[in-house]
């Protein structure tokens, strides 16, 4: 897999103790890295990265400068992935000093300990498909379209692509060839899969209602998102990563990394297809009223530059994608069993179905 790049190279990993970070943490073990992780501890109860075991981590805030430049030094990783992230729509509307905090002035610690450490060859720093100044309109978002963002969050991450891009241009771009970091910036729409259990997300909050025995609240029944399963998004970070490891430099722009165009539903859709395969789930569907916090109703991604220009694609649609989510909270909740490596195994199988170019 990934032309066997990942096989002995050391990683570090920020946001490990999240939901993506532990999913890629565990691939990347699977892959035979050397992995390290830089987070704050896992504010979940469970949390899939202590069921899986965390790697040799330094548990550390990403706005402390200091603290991610000596882990980053005295790691000396080949490569970084950057995930990072107060993540949360309505926990910036909460608490928009920390967001900003979090993802602006993170990342530029991130980018500059990166600089200052010699090792570093490549850097994916991932950010989200809310980057873009959504006019809520049946077009899907290109690379070239202008990022920014009306709720706090979206707007935090639109501020570290324009940070980010600057960076690029200042520093790694003229550094020597020899010394040269490669920089890549991906966009993933939003992203389910078993072993997530934050607050105020659709499948967590269907899970934990479920297994209460209470109904689901849904917010925003009608808002259209682009959903893919936890392993398309990471096989996309570490095919970029790979290539960006070898040289590659046209690697070193934007990506949008998203699903096909049916998989890009409404939240009621995926509500039913989730109850398809888990069990009947109540749910309380608010009156039309203005909620307290705005969000947007619809958004797509146009992901045509990385399947001309990668040959990446997705590899589960929307109902392979609930059936594997299902699947693993299955495990967990009846039989104590963390299915994570083997659903990672399913997954590479089917990838090797469609002759993908990361196999």
């Amino acid at each position: 897999l990934f032309d066997s790049e990942y096989k002995g190279k050391k990683v570090l990993l920020t946001g490990h103790t999240g939901f993506k970070g532990s999913w890629l943490s565990e691939w990347l073990k699977m892959l035979g890295a050397e992995v390290k992780g830089f987070a704050l501890p896992a504010n979940t109860s469970p949390s899939h990265i202590q069921l899986l075991k965390a790697p040799e981590q330094t548990l550390g805030d990403i706005r402390n400068y200091e603290a991610v430049l000596e882990c980053m030094q005295s790691f000396s990783p080949d490569v970084v992935f950057h995930l990072a992230a107060q993540a949360l729509v309505i926990d910036a509307y909460e608490d928009p000093i920390l967001t900003f905090g979090t993802n602006v002035m993170g990342t530029l610690h991130v980018l500059e300990a990166a600089k200052k450490t010699s090792s570093v060859r490549a850097v994916i720093n991932i950010t989200t498909d809310k980057v873009y100044d959504n006019q809520e309109w049946h077009w899907p978002y290109r690379e070239t379209d202008r990022v920014g963002g009306r709720d706090p969050y979206s707007a935090s991450k639109a501020c570290v692509e324009i940070m980010s891009a600057a960076f690029d241009k200042s520093f790694y771009q003229q550094q020597n060839e020899t010394e040269n970091i490669l920089l890549a910036n991906v966009r993933a729409g939003n992203v389910v899969g078993g072993g997530d259990w934050a607050a105020n997300r659709l499948i967590p909050d269907i899970v934990k209602a479920s297994i209460a025995g209470n109904p689901v609240d849904i917010r925003n029944p009608e808002a259209v998102r682009p959903w893919q399963h936890v392993l398309d998004p990471l096989a996309a970070y570490l095919y970029i990563g790979q290539l960006l490891l070898q040289g590659k430099q046209h690697v070193a722009q934007a990506w949008n990394i998203g699903p096909e165009t049916e998989s890009t539903v409404s939240v009621r859709k995926v509500l039913t297809y989730f109850q398809e395969e888990w069990n009947e789930v109540s749910a309380n569907f608010p009156e039309k009223s203005p909620q307290a916090y705005h969000e947007a109703t619809l958004l797509k991604l146009d992901c045509a530059r990385a399947k001309a220009e990668l040959g990446w694609h997705p590899v589960w649609d929307i109902h392979q994608t609930m059936k594997a989510t299902a699947a693993w909270y299955k495990a967990y909740y009846k039989n104590d069993e963390i299915i994570t490596g083997s659903q990672i195994q399913q997954f590479v199988n089917n990838a090797r179905e469609k002759h993908l170019p990361w196999v």
